[in-house]
């Protein structure tokens, strides 16, 4: 999957910075380091679907952001955690 570029809402900046303490910064790294993709859900529009991107920053923290992918090939962010210990052993088998 090809991200060209990234929306954000400032809601959702809001969010993942006060209740996840993750920074823009951080998703930049790890959509710029190959993530894994997985589909999530059907969208609300035609070819715009919910997808999620697991990977790691530079510094080595793993996150799992969440975005719509858009028919421009720019991903609309609706949120980011920190990887919970299951979902990072699932990350590392793939």
């Amino acid at each position: 999957m090809q991200i060209r570029g990234l929306i954000w809402l400032a809601e959702i900046v809001e969010k993942i910075e006060t209740k996840h303490h993750v920074k823009q910064n951080e998703v930049r790294e790890v959509f710029n380091a190959s993530p894994r993709f997985r589909f999530v859900e059907k969208g609300h529009r035609r070819g715009e679907d919910v997808y999620s991107a697991s990977g790691q920053t530079e510094p080595g923290r793993y996150l799992i952001i969440f975005f719509v992918h858009k028919k421009d090939k720019r991903a609309i962010v609706l949120s980011v955690h920190e990887m919970d210990d299951a979902e990072r052993r699932i990350h590392e088998k793939k």
